[in-house]
This record gives C-alpha cells, sequence and structure tokens, in this order.
C-alpha cells in the first residue's frame, strides 16, 4: 500500500489519543489563537489564516514514533506497529514562522506548545498537548496545513487545522488544532511528561532500572528504508532477477546510500536511488537480484543518510519501543 510516491489519503495511517472533536469542521468559523510570550496576541480562523499569510506546500514524509515497534522481540508499550506507520504526503497551508512572527515573538521565549480539541478517553480535558522548540517552528518546512494531496485535511487527519513539522515524530504534528502558546520553557502537557515521547540518552536492556531523568524527548526521527514491492511469504523464481524496490528516508537529511544483503550482512549490495521530491521526501531505491537459491532467501535492507547514521542490524530497546528503525528483514520463498 506504500508504493504510491504520494500516499493517498485512505492508505495513511492514522493515530489518535483521545476522541476527535466533535466538529462542525469549518474553516469559516474554526478558531486558532496565538497567546504567551508574543507582543499581539492573534485570534484567526482557517479562512482569515489563508488570506493573510502566503499559501505555500511541501511534500514530507510523516511517520509516527512507533513505527517498527513490533520488530523489537521484548515487551513494550504502545500500539505494536509493523512498518505501516508512515506516509509521504503533499501538505498545503501558512508558514508556522510567518504566524509567529505576526504575533511578535517575546525576548526569552524558547518553545510553543499546541493546544487540539480533541478530549481525552475519559472527556476529561485535553487528549493530547504537543510542543516545538521555537527554533524548529521558525523553520520554513512547518506549517500549519489545512489541506493535503490537494484536498482539504479530513477529521481523522485533524481538520480543518493541524501543525506539519517535517523531520519531527508524527506526534508533533498536532491535529485539530485551536491555539498555539509561546512559552520560555518545554511545557510538560498530556503526552510531554514521563517517559511519552522520549527516549533514553543512555543505551537500556530490557529490566533495567528506568530513570525518567535521563530520557530526552524526541526530536529528528532516525534513517529507515522499507521494500514496498514485495511481502514476506511472496514467492520468486531462483536463477532470475528479481527487481526489490522500495523507500527510504532520513526526514530532511539526503539519502546515501541503501543496501540489501542475501547473507545476513557479510555482504552488501547497493541499490540504485532516484532523486527525491524535496528535501523531507523518500527517495527510491531499485535493485535487481539474482537469486541464486531455492527455498527460503532472508534479505536484509539497509540504509545510510549524508551524515553517516545508518540503520542497526538489531533494535535499541527502550520500553516505549520509539524510534525502532532497526534494518528491515525480508523473507522470500524461491521456487
Amino acid at each position: 500500500m506504500l508504493d504510491p510516491p504520494i500516499t493517498p489519503v485512505g492508505q495513511l495511517f492514522i493515530r489518535n489519543n483521545g476522541h476527535l472533536p466533535d466538529g462542525p469542521f469549518d474553516a469559516e468559523t474554526w478558531p486558532l489563537s496565538v497567546t504567551g510570550l508574543v507582543r499581539e496576541p492573534l485570534s484567526l480562523t482557517v479562512m482569515e489564516l489563508e488570506r493573510r499569510f502566503p499559501v505555500v506546500s511541501i511534500t514530507t514524509v510523516i511517520e509516527c514514533a512507533g513505527n517498527g515497534r513490533s520488530l523489537n522481540a521484548y515487551p513494550r508499550e504502545g500500539i505494536p506497529w509493523g512498518l505501516g506507520a508512515v506516509g509521504c504526503v503533499t501538505f498545503t497551508g501558512v508558514r508556522l514562522a510567518d504566524v509567529l512572527r505576526a504575533a511578535g515573538i517575546s525576548e526569552g521565549a524558547s518553545h510553543i506548545r499546541h493546544h487540539g480539541a480533541d478530549q481525552a478517553i475519559n472527556r476529561r480535558g485535553a487528549a493530547f498537548s504537543r510542543g516545538l522548540p521555537l527554533e524548529k517552528a521558525l523553520q520554513p518546512e512547518c506549517l500549519l496545513a489545512f489541506a493535503m494531496n490537494g484536498e482539504p485535511l479530513t477529521p481523522d487527519h485533524g481538520a480543518p487545522l493541524r501543525i506539519v513539522a517535517p523531520g519531527y515524530p508524527g506526534s508533533a504534528w498536532q491535529k485539530w488544532l485551536t491555539g498555539i502558546e509561546v512559552l520560555d520553557h518545554v511545557h510538560e502537557g498530556p503526552g510531554m511528561s514521563g517517559l511519552d515521547y522520549r527516549v533514553p540518552i543512555d543505551p537500556l536492556c530490557p529490566g533495567d532500572p528506568i530513570d525518567p531523568a535521563r530520557f530526552e524527548i524526541i526530536r529528528e526521527m532516525p534513517v529507515r528504508a522499507i521494500v514496498t514491492s514485495h511481502e514476506n511469504g511472496d514467492v520468486v523464481q531462483g536463477g532470475q532477477a528479481t527487481r526489490i524496490e522500495g523507500w527510504a528516508w532520513a526526514h530532511g537529511t539526503p539519502i546515501a546510500e541503501v543496501a540489501i544483503s542475501m547473507d545476513q550482512g557479510a555482504h552488501w549490495q547497493p541499490a540504485s536511488l532516484t532523486a527525491p521530491e524535496g528535501s523531507y521526501s523518500w527517495t527510491r531505491f531499485s535493485l535487481p537480484l539474482v537469486v541464486p537459491v531455492t527455498g527460503e532467501l532472508a534479505l536484509v535492507i539497509r540504509a545510510t543518510d549524508a551524515n553517516g547514521r545508518q540503520q542497526p542490524l538489531e533494535p535499541r530497546w527502550n520500553p516505549r519501543g520509539y524510534c525502532n528503525n532497526m534494518c528491515q528483514r525480508l523473507r522470500l520463498a524461491v521456487i
């Protein structure tokens, strides 16, 4: 399902933490406030945002921090995602930086907090509230988006307004956005405390003591590659070339190499790469493999980015299973 260059809206993963707002999801009336450490607080509708600020688009990968969680053999909390909690989508909206600067950022500001209209499962308070460092929020790739793939956002994907924060986990892309609060500190709202969307600063193993003070907020997501031309168990012909294709991404850093091994990592064959549409979109890789055996063939797929970050052969454990970007292992039946 992830083979198209642009992921259709109906095939994009959905991850919510509470009850969707009741609506109506009307761009003419949906309110957005910008408050906190600003000189001129703003109160705008989505339609007014579109009229007042330049409208831009970006094609970007969006990925859940838990993508690949189920590939870790050890117990961990959270939805047991395989490799499908990702997609590449064209979002349209206005630059978050333009809106923040229009409000006038005060001295000492360092972070923003997002407010959404979704409610907690028990209907008592907000379901979720994430934020961004101000430095990231002011980058040109960050948007207040009201459309995806040329159509208005759907309710499941945050209609009528959401944050788009390329390079950061999907949790930071707040949906049903109603407010932005400029702060001089990292806020600790729902989804920002304890071990939520945090990874250990030092390596951990299952059973090690957990000290939340030794965890850091996930910011940049790791490099990854996935095969979309084949699934586990597919049958291929021995002695003939089988083209293995898929996508690789590093959330704003170019992909330097995708390589495939047929012998558990002892030897690697580099795939050819196609230039991505933009800095934050994914890169197509392709490699015709001549399969020399019969029986079962286990492939290992590994991506490396231009900064030298490389997918590990084994997972790096953490209690929530975040950012498990271990190399994909694909098993094919050879006849």
